[in-house]
């Protein structure tokens, strides 16, 4: 989106500093009405001149983010775009890579943003970015809350269940080394009872062995407690894979293959591991004197 000028008519001025001093961060076309007290064609007017001057961002039909004045001519960052994709619709949450991004869990941003939400919808683009739209099973939608997005309330997956969803589908995530290097980073802070309470839930024993080898592999510092039930959640579960499915594609060459602890496949390199091998390890603190 190309910026001209912030400067504003009377009409235009009524608006924004009406929002501001309200302290809102969205409105309405029939909020605008309302407010200029004009016809609905006057106010579509106001309404295109304030967009083009980069003061309202289109978030969904007939409703609109209000740009404030100290984010300047390069508000439609990144963060801002999170909030016009929240709009899309209802329910949802941002997940996957994208919410792996928002907690710093991955250093690879994509113009890709993931809208998950049982509502059937297509895809479309905000700006620079692409939105995906994810449609999960029922049982998988949760674990979610809201976040301040510079002043937007934003829904996004929390910190266990990226990290779960980023596993159980690593495409999403940037692929199985990335996946990896995620669970990783978000290790040294993770709830694992909150975690393990969210593997029961989903109730996948095939996801809880890929988690359970993951957080081996990376070395995450698991309790001993929450190690034992997960063994116990994946123990009625059939043997399963890591990667693509060896039994519908050829193996990878070079794949580390199976282990028996936790009865997996693993039809992925060391190579394609080698950023996240260890990663979960805390680090000492090394105290001087």
């Amino acid at each position: 989106m190309a910026f001209t000028t912030r400067s504003l008519s009377p009409q235009e001025s009524r608006v924004v500093l009406t929002l501001s001093e309200r302290g809102q961060r969205e409105t309405t076309r029939a909020e605008i009405v309302t407010l200029l007290g004009a016809t609905p064609k006057a106010a579509d007017h106001v309404i295109e001149s304030l967009r083009h001057k980069g003061w309202l961002e289109r978030a969904s039909w007939g409703a609109y983010l209000l740009i404030p004045a100290d984010q300047g001519p390069d508000a439609l960052g990144y963060g801002n775009l999170l909030a016009l994709a929240s709009r899309i619709t209802d329910p949802y949450y941002i997940g996957f890579s994208t919410a792996a991004a928002h907690y710093g869990l991955t250093t690879q941003h994509r113009n890709v943003i993931y809208v998950v939400t049982p509502v059937r919808l297509r895809g479309r683009r905000i700006g620079e970015a692409q939105v995906q739209i994810v449609n999960p099973s029922a049982t998988k939608f949760f674990g979610f809350e809201p976040v301040d997005v510079l002043g937007y309330k934003v829904i996004i997956s929390d910190r266990e269940k990226t990290t779960i969803d980023c596993i159980d589908h690593p495409s999403l995530a940037g692929g199985v080394g990335e996946a990896a290097s995620i669970l990783a980073t978000a290790s040294r802070r993770l709830d694992w009872t909150k975690a393990t309470g969210y593997l029961e839930r989903i109730g996948s024993g095939a996801l809880v062995r890929r988690f359970g080898w993951l957080f081996d592999y990376v070395k995450a510092d698991v309790p001993p407690e929450i190690r034992n039930r997960l063994f116990r959640l994946a123990d009625s579960s059939r043997r399963t894979w890591l990667g693509s499915n060896p039994a519908n594609t050829t193996v990878v060459q070079n794949a580390i293959g199976y282990d028996e602890t936790w009865r997996l496949f693993v039809n992925v390199t060391r190579e394609e591991l080698q950023g996240s091998v260890g990663l979960g390890r805390r680090k000492a603190v090394r105290k001087d004197g």
